[in-house]
């Protein structure tokens, strides 16, 4: 195992309860949209990606016959557990390991999702590839994340202000490169919906515990930045900001 991967693990686990309980990753229009796409289809096996505080297992398991949440976090995944049992979703199962090296056998889910991890990976189109082998023929893969700014100068910010926050970040990636990953993996992606999300700024850095030096630095670096990105991110005096999101469902081709 990289040392990087390790660094996930370090970072998320201590946080579990965080993210379990974080009103940003518990709720939002991409979950409720996620919930009817489901619905509509009502799958049999399920598979949640990176799965984090667990809010897309919990979401779709009263929809599926079967979810397994799956993460790189041991901790994470006991928050998870500890928390579907006391929702009482029996037809939720956790599962440790890469999102590079999914450890099912091949066609074995008929819908895969992640949400808000992605930009953890550390190797995306190896993910993707995993993902189109374990999902059956025709299946889909719903991928939601943040997502990159096409201006340059604003993701640079933003990029910089993510491993600030969190040194295990890797990459928000933009809807284009999203879009030519998953083409790359064998999976067809439809128009992705891009939608606007508002992080506080003092709960985004208190959910990740992250050093007083690091938040300072982040707040100097939207203090100086040029109107254009302010503008973008609708920064505001308290450090808070808005965002770009995407979500994308992409079927595996036969």
């Amino acid at each position: 195992m990289s040392e990087e991967q390790p660094l996930t693990s370090r970072q998320f686990g201590p946080r579990a309860e965080a993210y379990v309980a974080s009103p940003v990753h518990a709720g939002g229009e991409d979950l409720e949209a996620l919930k009817r796409f489901a619905a509509a289809r009502r799958f049999g096996r399920v598979l949640d990606l990176g799965c984090g505080g667990g809010h897309v297992g919990f979401a779709l398991a009263p929809l599926a016959g079967e979810v397994v949440a799956y993460d790189l976090s041991e901790a994470m995944l006991e928050a998870v557990a500890q928390e579907a049992g006391a929702r009482g979703l029996a037809n939720l199962a956790t599962r440790a390991g890469m999102a590079e090296a999914l450890p099912f056998a091949d066609g074995f889910f008929d819908f895969a999702a992640t949400r808000y991890s992605a930009h953890h990976w550390q190797d995306v189109p190896r993910a993707l590839a995993e993902v189109r082998r374990v999902l059956k023929p025709g299946a889909p893969l719903m991928a939601m994340d943040v997502a990159a700014p096409d201006n340059v100068l604003c993701d640079t910010f933003l990029q910089t202000i993510e491993m600030l926050r969190d040194p295990s970040h890797v990459r928000d990636y933009s809807v284009h490169e999203w879009n030519g990953m998953l083409r790359q993996a064998g999976l067809a992606p439809e128009a992705a919906v891009r939608r606007r999300l508002r992080l506080d700024y003092t709960s985004w850095i208190a959910r990740m515990q992250t050093p007083q030096v690091q938040a300072d630095a982040i707040l100097a670096l939207m203090r100086i930045v040029p109107e254009a990105v302010r503008n973008h991110f609708a920064l505001e005096p308290d450090g808070s900001f808005t965002l770009d999101t995407a979500s994308i469902a992409a079927w595996r081709e036969a």
